[in-house]
């Protein structure tokens, strides 16, 4: 069996941050041991698996360690060998140890895949069973959520809708997926995307728990602890699904306590604090799965480490995946703003979140038509052979991850995610059109279903 210096190390570097005594290591100690765990791959570069439990490269030019996704071509991460310790430490991204046990779920995306029957018949129940409740008890506040609904709706339903939205990892849905089309009847307005794929916006925490916050500021605290139940009651059901659990596993640990202790929040209320309150709450090995409310720039960079794994099957081809996101990502950029001089502002707040040769990458994709990462552009809605993924899982998980990459520069820039989806996410779609769990969508625009069974398979190959 050929040797995988990244594995190794990775495995070696695990047990030692396993270990209870690596948290009552002084940092300089720390800094020393894992100073002499650092990789170097053949092109030069150095490596280091640190905090978050994920690997990071040296970058030459700052002299600043950068979260990126490891080489995945078997030739290169044999070819990885230990470097000696340097003369002078620099500061490294060093593991915290609850990092480690951080559970990150799965990338994939909602179509293909879809929700496991008990996940939607525990929904549905819980739906059910608060639909009727009164308005006047349960007013929907102003804001998204209020918009999204049609006027008779009360907060229970919009608390079961932000609750999933909100633990969901990428909210793309397949057009037919039975966990969205329970919440129709409720609906101000279709949502956005078509029969195939729902592109769903994201939904903050803040609007999750103003659904509380405006019950208990209006002194009905029963009615207000009735909603962070109902929270938790979702979340409970969530989390068998990986694609939703990290989100809700940290859900339970914000709305927990407050059942258990009815007045912890009451500080947090008076102040208009709430939403800060509960992200005081979630302990430092869920950290990982707040990200998009604590920081967007670190979101950004953690979504696209996931986009990079999830092109690794791209090696054996002869393709770069760090290059292929990067690629990936300048073809949304490209087709988001298409020329607008907002573009240069967006991609300006990117770069200081990627390292130096992913921004390169970026900037050549984006600036010279004829460059060669062009190749990985999706053409005609269609993903070109060298990005196809192998399977239905990978397909799936690279839909995820490509949509979630979306929704993170959009939330870190400023900018609208588009209603129609991202050039990158929507090229997967013909490849899991196909090799959908449910039934075809009802004639209509868009519908090929009197197409030969593998038409969305010869599609994504063209």
């Amino acid at each position: 069996m050929r040797w995988d210096g990244f594995t190794a190390m990775e495995r070696d570097v695990r047990a030692l941050v396993g270990d209870p005594r690596w948290t009552t290591l002084p940092a300089d100690v720390r800094a020393q041991v894992m100073a002499q765990r650092m990789l170097e791959t053949p092109d030069g570069s150095r490596w280091l698996f640190g905090a978050h439990a994920r690997w990071h490269r040296f970058g030459r030019a700052d002299g600043r360690w950068h979260l990126s996704a490891p080489p995945a071509h078997p030739e290169v991460r044999s070819a990885a060998r230990l470097l000696p310790p340097p003369p002078v430490i620099p500061p490294l991204p060093l593991p915290a140890g609850p990092d480690f046990v951080y559970d990150r779920g799965s990338t994939q995306a909602f179509v293909g895949p879809d929700v496991p029957n008990g996940i939607t018949d525990g929904i549905r129940a819980l739906l059910q069973a608060h639909r009727g409740l009164r308005r006047d008890d349960f007013p929907l506040p102003s804001g998204g959520l209020r918009e999204m609904f049609a006027r008779d709706v009360t907060s229970p339903v919009a608390a079961v809708w932000a609750t999933v939205m909100w633990c969901a990892y990428a909210p793309a849905f397949d057009g037919n997926e039975v966990l969205l089309s329970m919440f129709g009847e409720f609906l101000a307005r279709p949502l956005p995307g078509d029969d195939w794929v729902r592109w769903l916006p994201p939904t903050s925490l803040d609007a999750l728990v103003s659904l509380y916050a405006e019950r208990m500021g209006a002194g009905a605290g029963e009615a207000g602890l009735r909603l962070v139940r109902l929270m938790r009651d979702t979340a409970v059901v969530l989390r068998a699904d990986t694609r939703f659990r990290p989100r809700a596993e940290a859900l339970l640990a914000m709305a927990e306590p407050v059942l258990a202790q009815p007045w912890l929040d009451r500080h947090a209320l008076a102040g208009g604090a709430v939403r800060q309150a509960w992200l005081s709450r979630c302990p430092p090995h869920l950290i990982g799965a707040t990200l998009t409310e604590v920081s967007s720039g670190e979101h950004f960079r953690h979504s696209l480490y996931d986009l990079v794994e999830a092109l690794a099957y791209t090696a054996l081809r002869g393709v770069d995946p760090r290059a292929a996101a990067a690629s990936l990502l300048a073809a949304d950029l490209d087709g988001r703003f298409a020329g607008s001089p907002a573009a240069a502002d967006a991609v300006n707040r990117l770069y200081a979140w990627m390292d130096e040769e992913s921004r390169h990458w970026l900037y050549g994709a984006l600036a010279d038509p004829s460059h060669p990462l062009r190749g990985y552009w999706p053409v005609d809605d269609a993903l070109p052979p060298a990005l196809v993924p192998p399977d239905r899982r990978a397909a799936a998980a690279l839909l995820g991850a490509a949509y979630a990459t979306g929704l993170a520069w959009c939330g870190l820039t400023g900018t609208a995610p588009p209603a129609s989806g991202f050039a990158a996410s929507s090229a997967v779609v013909p490849f899991l059109i196909h090799q959908r769990d449910d039934p075809f969508p009802a004639a209509g625009p868009g519908d090929f279903s009197d197409l030969p069974p593998d038409h969305g398979r010869l599609r994504a190959w063209q």
